[in-house]
């Protein structure tokens, strides 16, 4: 027994630390974004993997919406160069107060805030409860310099969100980084406690140990959701299927 005990006490479990409770949600989400949304809003800092077409862009905005109205602060959407625009445009489908802005004097109260990544210096970070991390991937492909920044700006942000499209089942560099940015782990400390490094090639490719596999899977499970169909977390492809 004593045995377990210590396996049980060397488990890594994720805290979540965000809304106890949970309001009422679109009625226009469909059932695995509304689960994704409330999973989200729970945890306070998390992933959401949704593949192409899954809506993940209406769940990210449907969550900013309900942070800011939590707190009656501001939240801050990045996103890719020219996609911006297209996040107000859905947000104003849906009925979710969210703009485009440039300049950091545009900001005017709590509301979503939406602006590109390559302007993010600009803005005081501090004011904002809450931040969407859209097409999150860039984690991994900006240099080291720019990931930190990101990391840093946010760090004492109560409220993270990252999207992106289900990251390769064996980038576990990227899932590093998304638990980095979302204050779960340090990703040296998550390779380190599941990793090996596959030293026969000496390069970067890092193993799960054997026996760390169901601890290491149900960890990320714990932070994120990871749907590249709707069945896989229970829910009708009807519709989904492309």
């Amino acid at each position: 027994a004593a045995y377990h005990d210590l396996l049980a006490n060397k488990r890594v479990s994720f805290e979540p630390r965000g809304l106890d409770r949970v309001p009422a949600l679109s009625d226009k989400l469909f059932p695995h974004q509304r689960h994704s949304t409330e999973f989200a809003l729970r945890a306070g800092c998390s992933a959401m993997f949704l593949d192409t077409g899954l809506g993940k862009s209406f769940c990210a905005l449907e969550w900013g919406r309900v942070i800011v109205e939590h707190t009656n602060k501001p939240v801050l959407m990045l996103a890719p160069l020219a996609v911006g625009p297209q996040h107000q445009r859905e947000a104003d489908k849906f009925g979710i107060g969210a703009k485009y802005v440039r300049e950091p004097a545009e900001i005017k109260g709590a509301g979503i805030w939406i602006t590109n990544y390559e302007r993010m210096d600009k803005f005081d970070t501090s004011q904002f409860a809450g931040v969407i991390l859209d097409e999150s991937s860039i984690l991994k492909s900006f240099t080291g310099a720019t990931t930190r920044s990101l990391m840093a700006a946010f760090s004492d942000t109560p409220y993270r969100l990252a999207c992106t499209a289900t990251p390769a089942p064996n980038d576990h560099v990227e899932l590093g980084q998304h638990a980095e940015f979302l204050g779960v782990m340090r990703t040296m400390e998550m390779l380190a406690r599941w990793f090996i490094n596959d030293t026969s090639t000496a390069s970067q490719d890092w193993r799960l140990k054997k026996h760390a596999v169901k601890p290491f899977w149900e960890w990320v499970s714990a932070w994120s959701r990871c749907v590249a169909t709707p069945s896989d977390i229970g829910f009708s492809d009807e519709g989904f299927t492309l």
